[in-house]
């Protein structure tokens, strides 16, 4: 079994779509096969930024224990653990635990859209790794040398 993590802001959605489509939206080997979990994170401004939303949900209800969706909604929505708004990074950091523990047991992780986001993502990360007795630039070229770490951002 595979884990995918998937952290998107904006439309750099639309390669992950097409992933989710391979896996859950179409009859394929790749569908009929896959037995792992994909895990869908997308930061956006508001509820009307959220693009294929209605695509995603069918995935979910189809593919309830292989496919995980969480929103990040900064400018509406419930605010991040230090009271401001709810961007990707603090999405993923609320499970940092199980993101950690997924790319302990081999999990790739895939980043996404605006290069902006990935100072945050990074911070985020180094605040995670300090709290578990971590070095951070150590854990990163692990993942990085298993090849489990993918950034597309522009």
């Amino acid at each position: 079994t595979q884990t995918y993590i998937m952290a998107a802001t904006g439309t750099g959605i639309a390669p992950f779509r097409s992933f989710l489509r391979r896996l859950f939206g179409e009859a394929n080997p790749a569908q009929k096969n896959f037995q792992g979990l994909a895990w869908l994170f997308l930061g956006v401004a508001n509820k009307d930024a959220l693009l294929y939303d209605e695509e995603f949900q069918v995935y979910l209800r189809q593919n309830p224990d292989k496919m995980r969706l969480d929103y990040a909604l900064s400018r509406e929505g419930p605010l991040n653990k230090k009271g401001g708004k709810m961007y990707i990074q603090d999405k993923v950091e609320e499970y940092a635990d199980e993101v950690f523990d997924a790319l302990d047991k081999g999990a790739h992780i895939y980043f996404c859209g605006l290069k902006g986001m990935m100072p945050g993502i990074q911070d985020m990360l180094k605040d995670v790794c300090k709290a578990k007795g971590l070095d951070f630039e150590e854990y990163l070229e692990g993942i990085k040398k298993k090849g489990q770490w993918h950034v597309e951002v522009y």
